[in-house]
């Protein structure tokens, strides 16, 4: 069952310069933010309350080194399912959730699989424990393809706040 997708905000040039900045330097402070912004401390405070409370900023997160944390090898996998039944899927997304190094999950479509994974682990030998002793004894699982990343091209965390 999907959700209903919520309506866009409607943001004038100051919400997205705050969104902008904040999504660079999440720990700038109110006085830093309002100085580069041009608005004054308090009025900036109250635009970035009310973003917050309108779910739009969902929270502040600090961004790790995973080369520093030893964790090297990021691959894709791809996953395709014996059945297409919301139960199966229910029942996959909840054990791939419980998987730390799966950074994303995907539900794809237009290719032979039906989910994208990216995992990060450490090497080839944490890789294919995480393959063969997790993923593929889900239940369902009925094919396997995976692709292992070589270099970030483009690696962003930010959205894109203009249009083009």
């Amino acid at each position: 069952m999907s959700r209903p997708t919520p309506r866009p905000l409607d943001l004038d040039r100051f919400d997205r310069r705050i969104l902008e900045l904040l999504q660079e330097e999440g720990r700038i402070s109110n006085q830093e933010l309002a100085d580069r912004i041009g608005l004054s401390p308090s009025p900036c405070l109250r635009r970035v309350r009310a973003l917050e409370e309108s779910g739009l900023i969902t929270g502040y997160r600090a961004m790790l080194d995973a080369q520093r944390l030893g964790l090297s090898l990021m691959a894709l996998i791809h996953i395709a399912m014996d059945r297409h039944t919301p139960e199966r899927f229910a029942h996959f997304e909840a054990k791939v959730a419980a998987i730390p190094a799966v950074m994303e999950c995907l539900l794809v479509t237009g290719q032979e699989a039906d989910y994208q994974l990216k995992v990060l682990v450490e090497d080839m030998e944490a890789f294919q424990a995480l393959l063969l002793e997790r993923v593929t004894r889900i239940e369902g699982v009925s094919g396997v393809h995976s692709s292992f990343v070589l270099r970030r091209v483009i690696d962003k965390t930010a959205l894109p706040l203009e249009r083009n």
